[in-house]
Formats: structure tokens, sequence, C-alpha cells
């Protein structure tokens, strides 16, 4: 995916230090690593530390799932629990929703394939940065990981990203790992879905557990006291339960009817 991105015309090469090499065009910067990503924290401050001004992270990279389903993802980061892949325990990174529900939607415009889906996942994994970041994948397996058409898509949606930051913004909360809700609401409507908490994450917690997810996700989404919700995916008392936390936060659940179609 760097080989479609530096392929674009206009690119400048900036030099390198001990964490990567840059080029620039306008703006937009390219920094390239040698180490595992998810693991390379504070690649924002490093980048800084180089005389580089960040606003933003994208990370374009690779999904890897057991069902080797192909498909291409758009994704915040961070870790509601332990850091098991990079960042910090209990940590979330700062999210991107408009830009992200951009990209999606770009994506799934530039995705002429009948082989990939395109859907977002839920916040998992690092690294940590103090900036807003999210990650643009190819997968699900190393069949799909060399798709130079695919990496094209995403480069595509990346250079034509144009977040509509009059958006309303919210949480995510409930549903699976690929998030089907979510991405059906970002395809559909006026919203930009920053940080989502999954059913699993929730499963089996103690409500100030799960206020604790919330409040970190609301922080970590523009502060957003706004929340859509997958009810559906949750059985009855434990949809009630979720709900009653949420209220109790003083947040507002939203439902389609809230949002503008686009």
């Amino acid at each position: 995916m760097n080989a479609c991105l530096r392929a674009q015309d206009g690119w400048e090469e900036l030099g390198s230090d001990d964490n990567g090499s840059y080029c620039a065009r306008g703006d937009d910067v390219i920094m390239t690593i040698s180490d595992k990503h998810i693991t390379h924290e504070n690649i924002d401050s490093h980048a800084e530390s180089f005389g580089i001004k960040v606003d933003e992270v994208v990370f374009m990279s690779k999904h890897s799932a057991a069902s080797g389903i192909p498909t291409l993802t758009v994704h915040p980061i961070g870790n509601f629990k332990k850091a098991e892949f990079g960042g910090r325990d209990n940590e979330l990174v700062a999210s991107s929703p408009a830009s992200m529900g951009d990209a999606l939607r770009k994506i799934a415009r530039y995705n002429d394939t009948d082989v990939y889906k395109v859907s977002f996942e839920v916040t998992h994994h690092g690294p940590y940065l103090e900036k807003p970041t999210y990650f643009i994948e190819i997968g699900s397996d190393a069949s799909h990981w060399g798709d130079i058409h695919a990496a094209e898509i995403l480069t595509k949606a990346l250079c034509d990203n144009e977040p509509d930051d009059d958006c309303i913004v919210a949480i995510g909360v409930g549903g699976g790992h690929y998030a089907p809700r979510f991405t059906e609401m970002v395809m559909g409507y006026r919203i930009g879905i920053g940080h989502m908490i999954p059913g699993y994450q929730t499963d089996g917690m103690d409500d100030e557990t799960v206020i604790s997810y919330l409040k970190a996700a609301s922080e970590a989404t523009s502060n957003t006291k706004c929340v859509y919700m997958h009810k559906k995916a949750y059985k009855k008392p434990e949809e009630r339960r979720i709900t009653g936390l949420i209220e109790s936060l003083g947040m507002e659940i939203l439902s389609s009817k809230d949002l503008e179609p686009l």
C-alpha cells in the first residue's frame, strides 16, 4: 500500500531518522517505518521531532482474520482492557469519526470488485498516540495482502478523503467485531462514529466497568454525548442494563430518525 500511495505524483523526499523515513506532498506526509506498526508507540511525537506537524494519523495496514474473508476495513484504535497487541492498558487513542466515516464511504464507492466486503472494525489494538488516529486495512489473509488493486482502492479513498465536519458524532455500543450496524449507519446517514464498544467487551463486566468504557469512548471521540446503540444485538435484560448506564451519564441514544440521510 505504501508503494501505491508513493506512486502518486508530487511526493518530495524529506529524509530519515532513527524512527523512519519521510516524504511530503503539500500538508500530507508519508512516514515509513521498519518495525511493527501496532507496537511503534508515540509515532506522532516521533514525526513531530523530525519537524512534521501532525494533525491526524492514518495507518495503511493489513488485516488478519481466521475466517479469511476478503475485507477492506476502517477502525479506531486503543484498548478497553489489557494491551495485548500494542498500546496501553485501558487507554484509547483519540478517534477521527468524520474522517473515518468518509474513508469507509469512499472505499465502498471505489470498490469495483465483487471480492471484498467493506466494513468498520471496532476499537482494538495499538499503538498508543496522542493525535487522532485510525487504520485502513486489506484483509483477511496473505492471499489478499499483496493485492495491488485493493491497495489502489484504499489509496484513492485516502487521497480523496473529505470529512463531513458538521455531521453528528457518536460512539457505537453493541454488536460484533465487524460492526455491521455502525457500518450501515455511516453508509446511509450523516453521522460520524468514533470509538465502538462491541458486546463482547461488556459481557460479564460490572456496571462500574461498563461506565468507565463509555466515558473513555466518549472522551476519545471529541467528547461526544451521543451514542448509537445496536440494540438488537443484545438480549433484553442486557439491553436495558446498558441503556440505563448510558442514560445515567446524561448521554443521548440516537436512532435513525435523529439523523439526516445522505
